[in-house]
């Protein structure tokens, strides 16, 4: 595996004698000597190709994924169903390579299933206009975050610490080098404190920002939080969502969210050891120039028939990068074109059933984990996908013994939030079956 560099070592001379030095150890003469490596990297003697792809795949073997185990783990990343349909598609010829739409005479394909997925979104969101696209749920938090600062002028931003700590993690980082002030809502029961947000939202306030269904899996009361956040001149609504959620909720922009955000990873995009996802984002047509990304729109040619062209370019790739709303998000291609197909392969009705199905199955887990008493509900408030249970018995031995099962456990939530120590996360998708999770309520009673 060494050393896939192409330089020879008569290449090595001539470029050192370029610049005026004897040795490649003289190009980091700056780095000071104690924080060095000093000795050659511990890698195997070079391979050949069918030796290194032995060697890969047995580390891939290592890993176990969701096809062995049966998942209840998700705080964040969720193991549905990915219709056959969607993997069909992507990898036809003309979308695999699919990327930035920078030449509309030759993108129309492109640019039309963007349009389409704009669209939905905001069909599903229930807001005017919306970007294509973001990275992840993470990121289109902290771009949310940045839009708000930029309309209302103001460097302070509000968020319940019932958004997923990884988020918050992801806007902390980005917002410390603005100069953005962050500052959390402690939860009361498993949802926003609603009166410590009140004292907390002032005329410094640029945004609130929720999660609904938020990270234990609760309902928040989006109306209540709204008034808070509108009851300050300028201050901006924003939330982030789970979109299977909304085939049952209510729609954000109908309760009066200014910017709606969310991880399009449940919109047939499979869990993919991680990444990559897709960040969607949504708003009022009013805050439109402030968006980033890119908006797609549709148009006639000069033939007069349907096209569709970039509308709005506010990328540091189009204008001057100081007039640039973002410099960190980009067009997720492949995944956008997942979640258009996801959506419409589903339909309004078939995107109701999936969320029907999953409150049904997550309430029927939650009921059979909680039976005995054992298992104790760590909240009592209405939950959508996920729901939080606590024991006397450590969450690590729990999914140790629920691994030897063949099932991956719940998210532990300690991790977070300290004084839900032994408070466990699970959720239950539209794939978990009755005799799984029967199984898995019988091996979490038999755990002394």
């Amino acid at each position: 595996m060494y050393p896939y560099i192409p330089n020879t070592k008569e290449d090595e001379k001539r470029m050192l004698e370029a610049i005026g030095l004897d040795s490649i150890e003289d190009l980091f003469k700056d780095i000071p000597e104690s924080v060095r490596l000093n000795r050659e990297l511990n890698l195997k003697p070079s391979m050949s190709e069918m030796e290194v792809a032995r060697y890969l795949t047995d580390l891939a073997g290592k890993n176990a994924s969701v096809n062995e185990l049966t998942c209840f783990l998700g705080a964040g990343a969720y193991d549905h169903y990915v219709p056959s349909i969607i993997g069909h598609i992507i990898s036809r010829s003309e979308f695999l390579t699919s990327y930035t739409p920078y030449q509309a005479e030759i993108s129309q394909g492109t640019l039309q299933y963007i349009f389409e997925y704009q669209t939905l979104i905001c069909k599903l969101t229930g807001m005017d206009v919306a970007n294509a696209s973001l990275y992840d749920g993470g990121t289109a938090i902290a771009e949310a975050a940045f839009m708000a600062v930029n309309q209302t002028r103001r460097d302070q931003v509000v968020i319940s610490k019932t958004v997923n700590p990884q988020a918050r993690e992801v806007l902390k980082t980005y917002a410390h080098l603005q100069g953005i002030e962050i500052i959390e809502i402690e939860d009361e029961g498993g949802v926003t404190d609603l009166e410590e947000l009140k004292k907390n939202v002032t005329d410094k306030t640029a945004a609130v920002i929720v999660q609904n269904p938020n990270f234990f899996g609760i309902i928040e009361d989006l109306e209540a939080i709204e008034e808070i956040a509108h009851s300050q001149k300028k201050t901006m609504f924003i939330t982030s969502v789970d979109p299977i959620s909304l085939g049952i909720l209510k729609s954000p922009g109908s309760i009066g969210a200014d910017i709606v955000v969310g991880e399009g990873q449940p919109l047939g995009i499979s869990l993919q050891f991680g990444g990559p996802y897709l960040g969607f984002m949504a708003t009022k047509k009013a805050y439109m120039r402030k968006l980033p990304g890119r908006i797609v729109g549709q148009t006639v040619d000069e033939d007069g028939n349907r096209a569709f062209v970039l509308t709005l370019q506010a990328r540091e790739q189009h204008i001057r990068r100081e007039k640039a709303t973002s410099n960190i998000c980009s067009n997720q291609g492949i995944n956008t074109l997942a979640a258009t197909i996801y959506l419409t392969a589903l339909g309004k009705e078939g995107l109701r059933e999936l969320a029907v199905q999953i409150t049904q199955k997550s309430h029927y887990a939650f009921n059979e984990i909680t039976k005995s008493g054992k298992y104790k509900p760590l909240f009592d408030k209405p939950f959508f996908k996920e729901f939080a249970v606590t024991s006397d018995i450590d969450p690590a031995v729990i999914n140790q013994r629920l691994l030897e099962e063949k099932i991956l456990g719940g998210y532990p939530l300690g991790k977070d939030y300290p004084r839900y120590k032994n408070g466990i996360l699970y959720a239950v998708t539209e794939k978990r079956t009755k005799e799984e999770i029967d199984k898995l309520s019988s091996v979490l009673e038999g755990i002394i």
